[in-house]
């Protein structure tokens, strides 16, 4: 009966373990500050979920909060040259998944006005922004310019368009 016990209480002390290094998307259950403790994507040409004061939006590579542009369409980007100064694309890496965990919207690419790529969600281009100056930040959140307006992406491929909640830090993690 102790050996059964103790098996029990091992396996309860992985789970809690495994909570505590999520992936993509999954907060731990011991994060006080709400925001997602998971390790920033690897690669370029990644995607991941953090939770942010918006709620579980994608990021790219670097932890950067990702957006999308209304006046794109799906497998579309209309951001020329001077937008991408202030709206990075997103760079696919050397192979780019179609799915990632976490994330529901397929991954793809297209290519921009500027003549580059950028990674795609749900056939949405995705762009940073040049004033989020940290991972976790979304400042670029509702934003109207170059003929649309900004928002942050969601892991099914959608446009978050809440505001950031006034209770968790803009920076988010």
């Amino acid at each position: 009966m102790r050996v059964i016990a103790a098996l029990g209480s091992l396996a309860v002390l992985g789970l809690a373990a495994c909570g505590s290094t999520t992936t993509a998307g999954s907060p731990p259950s011991s994060n006080p500050g709400g925001a997602s403790a998971s390790s920033p994507a690897a690669a370029a040409g990644t995607l991941a979920v953090r939770t942010t004061s918006l709620g579980p939006v994608l990021v790219d590579a670097r932890g950067r909060t990702v957006y999308l542009l209304t006046a794109d369409s799906p497998g579309h980007s209309s951001c020329a040259s001077s937008c991408l100064r202030y709206w990075p694309a997103v760079p696919p890496g050397a192979s780019t998944p179609t799915s990632l965990p976490g994330i529901t919207a397929t991954i793809g690419t297209t290519a921009t006005m500027a003549g580059g790529k950028t990674l795609t969600a749900g056939g949405w281009p995705l762009y940073t922004f040049v004033q989020d100056s940290k991972p976790g930040d979304v400042t670029g959140q509702g934003v109207k310019s170059f003929g649309g307006t900004w928002y942050a992406v969601s892991p099914a491929g959608k446009a978050v368009t809440t505001a950031p909640s006034s209770s968790g830090a803009r920076g988010g993690y």
